[in-house]
C-alpha cells in the first residue's frame, strides 16, 4: 500500500491588512496584503472552512475519513486537543483517529510524513491533514518586525492509499535545533511563564518596535541565518536519498516566508526561477499553510502538473525544518 496527495484546498479569512506598497521594507519582503481573522474567528474555524471546501468538491465524504491530523500553534484550548473538536464539527466518524501537533512553518511536511506512515503501515486509508494558524492574535500591531509578514489561513489536504507501486510521497529529511527557540517565541502564557500583569507591558526595542511578553517575538536576522544554512543542506539530503540531481526535480515549493529570503535561497541553491514557487504577495506568510496554499495555486496556474517530481521544504520556529520529495497526482 502506498500513499499520495489526492487533493488540496485552503481558506483565507475575509479580514484584510495592507502593507504600504511604497515602503522599502514592503518591496523587499514582497508582501502587500494579509488576511486577518476576526476577533471571534479562530484557527479551528479556518480549518473547518478549508476542510468543508474540500468535502464540498465531492472527492470524499466525511464518513470515509479515518484519521485527522491537525497542525496548529493557535489551539482553541490547552486541552482538549482541537482535533477532537474538529472531528465532531466536521462530522467525521467516531472511529476516526485525531491528534494535534504543534509545529509552525515545518509542520506541513511533518504532517505528510505522519500521514504516509499511518497509511503505509495499514493504520488508515484516508487522512485529512489540516493546517491553521492565527498569528495575528499574537502580534503587536506596533511591531513591524512581524506585523508586516504574517497572515492567517488554513489548508486541508486529503492523503489517500493507492495500490500503485509508484512512490508519490517519498524521501524525507528532518532537522531540529532547540538552541534557536529564543529567536521565534511567545514567552508568556504557558506553564513555564504563566500570564501575569507584567506579561502585557509593552517594551520598545532598539528599532522602535513595541511588544510584550505575550506577543510574538522574532529575531529576523537569526532566522535568516538559520534558513540560509539548513535549507540547502535539507534539499541536498532529500536529493541524495532519492538518488536524484537538482536539475531532475521539476518543481520546488519552500515555506513562503518572504521574497528576500526565498530569492536568496533560490540563488544560493541554484534553482531556476520557473521551477520555484513564489506565492505570498496577497496573503503573507501563513505559517503552516504556506506550502499547501502555494502548491495548489501553482498547480491551478499551470506552473506544475501531475507527474512532476516536487521538493517541499518547511523551516522555522523551533528551530525545526523538514524536506521531502513528492510526485504530484492531484484532483
Amino acid at each position: 500500500m502506498k500513499s499520495y496527495i489526492k487533493a488540496i484546498d485552503y481558506y483565507l479569512p475575509s479580514g484584510k491588512d495592507y502593507n504600504d506598497p511604497n515602503d522599502r521594507i514592503t518591496s523587499k519582503i514582497g508582501i502587500y496584503t494579509k488576511n486577518i481573522a476576526a476577533p471571534d474567528e479562530f484557527a479551528s474555524d479556518l480549518a473547518a472552512h478549508a476542510a468543508n471546501k474540500l468535502f464540498n468538491r465531492g472527492i470524499i465524504e466525511p464518513k470515509d475519513i479515518d484519521y485527522l491530523l491537525y497542525c496548529t500553534q493557535s489551539p482553541d484550548y490547552i486541552l482538549p486537543t482541537t482535533a477532537c473538536l474538529l472531528q465532531e464539527r466536521l462530522g467525521l466518524p467516531t472511529s476516526c483517529g485525531a491528534l494535534d501537533f504543534n509545529l509552525g512553518c515545518s509542520g506541513y511536511v511533518y504532517g505528510l510524513s505522519l500521514a504516509k506512515a499511518l497509511i503505509e503501515t495499514g493504520q488508515a486509508k484516508n487522512i485529512i491533514l489540516l493546517t491553521a494558524d492565527t498569528y495575528s492574535k499574537y502580534i503587536n500591531p506596533k511591531d513591524r518586525n512581524v506585523q508586516l509578514l504574517f497572515g492567517d489561513a488554513a489548508s486541508a489536504t486529503l492523503i489517500s492509499s493507492t495500490d500503485e507501486d509508484d512512490e508519490f510521497i517519498g524521501s524525507f529529511v528532518f532537522g531540529t535545533n532547540g538552541k534557536g527557540a529564543e529567536h521565534l517565541i511567545i514567552h508568556a502564557g504557558g506553564l513555564k511563564e504563566p500570564f501575569s500583569s507584567s506579561s502585557f507591558e509593552e517594551v520598545q526595542d532598539a528599532y522602535g518596535n513595541f511588544r510584550s511578553r505575550s506577543n510574538l517575538y522574532m529575531n529576523g536576522n537569526e532566522i535568516f541565518n538559520f534558513a540560509s544554512k539548513e535549507v540547502p543542506k535539507a534539499i541536498q539530503g532529500v536529493l541524495e536519498k532519492s538518488n536524484m540531481n537538482l536539475d531532475e526535480v521539476n518543481y520546488f515549493v519552500l515555506h513562503q516566508a518572504n521574497q528576500y529570503m526565498l530569492e536568496t535561497l533560490r540563488r544560493k541553491i541554484g534553482i531556476p526561477s520557473d521551477k520555484f514557487s513564489i506565492q505570498f504577495a496577497d496573503c503573507g506568510n501563513t505559517v503552516s499553510s504556506t506550502i499547501p496554499i502555494a502548491l495548489i495555486r501553482d498547480y491551478k496556474e499551470g506552473k506544475c502538473k501531475n507527474g512532476d517530481r516536487t521538493v517541499l521544504v518547511g523551516f522555522g520556529v523551533g528551530y525545526s525544518w523538514s524536506a521531502c520529495l513528492i510526485k504530484l497526482n492531484l484532483i
